[in-house]
């Protein structure tokens, strides 16, 4: 809940402030937020915020990618805002090392030693590293370090 009350803080900070184009960006969060609670009937926790807000990283990331390929550099400004605010409500991504270092732990907790295991240990993972790296990058070296083995 921790994640909710900063983003309702800053929320009350944006009217305050008079910051328009960050409050409807807050708003958008929290209408996502709100939305989940709707339709689920459930009170969202720390753990489905960062569900939340990192498919909503995905996205603004998506969004840019083809508003560049359109030259609409007016869209991917905005993009990038609200991708920036977004990305201020996730924890510090992680390192490369820690990274390769969960995955081999994962791997071993698991005991995958083929293709077939990925799935184990992306189920395995993904509470760790949820909102803290992009998980396509986790998939490609789960892959490559399970081809190895």
């Amino acid at each position: 809940m921790i994640i909710k009350e900063h983003l309702n803080n800053d929320i009350k900070d944006a009217m305050r402030a008079g910051d328009k184009t960050k409050l409807a960006t807050l708003r958008l969060i929290a209408a996502a937020v709100k939305q989940i609670e709707v339709d689920e009937r459930i009170t969202v926790d720390d753990e489905r915020m960062l569900i939340i807000l990192d498919k909503m990283v995905k996205q603004r990331k998506e969004s840019i990618a083809q508003f560049t390929t359109a030259n609409r550099r007016d869209l991917v400004d905005k993009e990038q805002y609200e991708l920036d605010i977004i990305v201020a409500y996730l924890p510090e991504p992680l390192s490369n090392e820690a990274i390769i270092q969960l995955i081999a732990e994962a791997i071993a907790a698991v005991n995958a030693q083929k293709m077939a295991d990925m799935g184990k240990v992306m189920a395995y993972l993904k509470p760790k590293v949820q909102g803290r790296c992009d998980m396509g990058q986790i998939s490609a070296l789960i892959k490559n370090q399970l081809q190895l083995t």
